[in-house]
Parts: structure tokens; C-alpha cells; sequence
């Protein structure tokens, strides 16, 4: 191996080698490669998340916002015109789907689309 400091006999520099690149590192033999970083992504393109969806039915369940998120907008505008008819009480409707979501109630295993939620 040459010195990286001194220049090739061509007159150009030479680049550096893999294992000198920064934050570069072999991988070990028998070891599988790491998934790359943000690996909690959805697997699936447009794929909703069971947590966010859980936790926007138990916060702003009154508003219908879970099922928006969801893809179900005329049920959330219907959760609206119930919580203002019934002077806010309406707003347990959200409170409940917002905790039947988290425990994975069969009812709210999938969005509007039929894509199953992610569980990140």
C-alpha cells in the first residue's frame, strides 16, 4: 500500500482507498449489513402509523382528527357535528377509538385503503 501523502508517480493524486474514506468501515465476514438510518420508516409507501393514530384519536378525538389521518373524512365530520351537538360529550367516541387503535382492536387494523397500520 502507498502512502496517501505522497503523489503517484503520474503526477496526479490518487484516490483514497474504501477503507480510508471517512466513516467508512469493512464489514466483518458473517456479519449482515445494518439497515440504513430512519429504519422506522413505514415498510410500505403511504403506510399510517398506529401510534400517531392512536394518539391524535385520544388528544383530538372530539375533532374527528384520527379518522382524517386515516383517510376516513366523513366519519371524522361526523365525529365534529356529534361533539358540537352534544355540547362536547360526543368527544368520548374519539377518546375510545383512540385506545382501540393503540391496543390493536380488529377494527382499526387498516387505513381507508386497505394498508395495513405500521406498528412504529
Amino acid at each position: 500500500m502507498s502512502d496517501p501523502n505522497q503523489p503517484p508517480a503520474e503526477g496526479g493524486w490518487a484516490a483514497p482507498e474504501p477503507a480510508q474514506q471517512a466513516g467508512y468501515e469493512a464489514p466483518q465476514p458473517g456479519y449482515s449489513p445494518q439497515p440504513a438510518y430512519g429504519g422506522g420508516q413505514p415498510a410500505i409507501p403511504g403506510q399510517k402509523s398506529r401510534m400517531v393514530a392512536g394518539i391524535l384519536g385520544i388528544l383530538l378525538g372530539y375533532l374527528g382528527v384520527h379518522r382524517f389521518y386515516l383517510g376516513y373524512t366523513t366519519i371524522g365530520i361526523v365525529q365534529i357535528v356529534v361533539t358540537v351537538v352534544t355540547c362536547g360529550l360526543g368527544g368520548l367516541w374519539g377518546l375510545i377509538e383512540g385506545i382501540l387503535i393503540l391496543t390493536k382492536n380488529e377494527k382499526f387494523l387498516t387505513d381507508a385503503n386497505g394498508v395495513p397500520l405500521a406498528d412504529s
